[in-house]
């Protein structure tokens, strides 16, 4: 069955998996002891650790290894901010970050401090001069991510550096992504990683933290990694992700180019055969093994249930597939359309026919959920007598509103309008998206008894 998720969890690299079990009969021992299985442990940590580092490109004593990705981010955040407090307490990231980083944001501002979220454009990159903009004379600290996780876009980091050292600002970079594939663009000041993106063992993070940063760590002081991450570390799980990261390295170059040349098969190919389709993220700038794609009058929840039943596993960033009926934040900022969208993320070895059979499954597939739905065929527009329409979507999720709308927008005349009544989230973002795609104008949201109503004018 083909995986193709490997930007939520990549699958165990065999070298992961051999050092898994070496590490597991030799270094089970506390690595802080004086006696010879804990100097055996010990020497697997310090060699684990120059490993990381020699890839991240940092020191070996600015690096310790944490819980997970996730706790990584938090403790980085949390300490630079901390560390810098006499600067301010204001804080800028970009509003594509992943979710970790937006968590920390959230709890930095409940407890009294204050963050900025830098836009993106439509393929998802800041401007570093508009990331600039948003460095004030009170940033503590700005984050940016190497690669979006959800669209593979990858982001300036280099001159964005540039723009924070000028403010004397620090930067944390969020690598999880990217470091599997190559290091990071330089001028950082903290980064943080996840062993399981690049085909380590989950449960083990990364932090580095350049010396001269202002640092403190929060939460009660601990003995280990420097006091940075608390509670005995899993060094059998740090050796295998360390002896991964390098092997993974080592591969990146050969298997970057074999992916990336899949990867645009795909976006072609997808554009080419599915109809009414937007292929999102940087078509050049982004991770080799990551597309996202999405479809127009698709429900994401049932196209990504027929596909798993076709063997193919995908994730995707529509609200359709949320319990929180949400629609991905990264996608909102985008201004991109949510609904039925597919996040295609190819792990090292992926065949080339795996990927010509998701090719020739895919356009099937799609064309029957949207009949399930009951989408229009697309066909020829003529001029519609009516002034002016309103279609109530209230309490439809999408893509209910959107096929509604497109139903009805031939009704109308040339110039006139159809309001579109919904309290469906990814409303928000599908229906001027729509407009977009069809080359008709979104006039914008009004206010309405209950949800919004949306209106569009017919511009052709």
């Amino acid at each position: 069955m083909p995986y193709f998720d490997a930007a939520s969890a990549a699958p165990l690299h065999p070298v992961a998996r051999q050092a898994l079990l070496a590490a597991l009969d030799e270094g089970w021992a506390d690595p802080a002891r004086l006696y010879r299985e804990g100097r055996r442990a010990r020497l697997l940590l310090d060699a684990a650790r120059e490993a990381a580092a020699e890839a991240v490109g940092c020191r070996p004593d600015e690096l310790v290894f944490t819980s997970s990705g996730t706790t990584a981010v938090h403790a980085g955040i949390a300490g630079a901010l901390s560390g810098r407090r006499r600067v301010g307490r204001h804080l800028a990231l970009s509003a594509v970050e992943h979710s970790s980083v937006l968590h920390s944001a959230a709890a930095h501002e409940a407890a009294g401090g204050s963050f900025t979220e830098v836009p993106v454009d439509r393929t998802g990159a800041v401007d570093p001069a508009v990331y600039g903009g948003a460095l004030r004379a009170d940033t503590a600290l700005a984050c940016l991510q190497s690669a979006n996780h959800e669209v593979g876009t990858e982001q300036p980091v280099a001159e964005v550096a540039a723009r924070c050292a000028d403010a004397g600002v620090p930067l944390l970079v969020d690598a999880a992504q990217s470091l599997g594939w190559g290091p990071v663009q330089e001028g950082w000041s903290l980064l943080t990683a996840s062993a399981h993106k690049w085909g380590g063992p989950a449960g083990v993070g990364l932090l580095a933290v350049r010396k001269g940063v202002r640092f403190a760590a929060q939460g009660p002081a601990g003995e280990r990694e420097s006091g940075r991450a608390a509670g005995f570390e899993n060094l059998p799980a740090i050796v295998a992700a360390a002896a991964s990261l390098r092997a993974v390295r080592n591969e990146a170059a050969a298997e970057s180019g074999r992916l990336r040349a899949l990867v645009d098969r795909i976006r072609s190919v997808v554009a080419e055969r599915v109809p009414d389709v937007e292929v999102v993220g940087d078509p050049v700038r982004r991770l080799p093994h990551l597309v996202t794609f999405s479809c127009l009058y698709v429900d994401g929840e049932t196209l990504l249930h027929e596909l798993d039943r076709r063997e193919f596993s995908v994730s995707s960033g529509s609200s359709c597939t949320s319990s929180t009926l949400v629609p991905s934040h990264v996608l909102r900022a985008m201004g991109v359309l949510s609904e039925g969208n597919v996040r295609v993320s190819l792990p090292p070895g992926t065949a080339g026919a795996d990927v010509d059979r998701f090719l020739e499954v895919l356009p099937g597939v799609v064309a029957e959920v949207r009949e399930r739905l009951g989408a229009p065929v697309p066909a020829p527009l003529s001029p519609g007598p009516a002034a002016s329409l309103v279609v109530d979507a209230l309490g439809r999720r999408c893509p209910v509103p959107v096929i509604e709308l497109a139903k009805v927008i031939g009704e109308v005349a040339v110039g006139a309008t159809v309001t579109v009544l919904a309290d469906d989230e990814a409303a928000r973002l599908d229906i001027p998206a729509w407009c977009e795609m069809r080359g008709q104008e979104y006039v914008g949201e009004e206010p309405a008894d209950r949800g919004s109503a949306h209106v569009v004018r017919r511009l052709s």
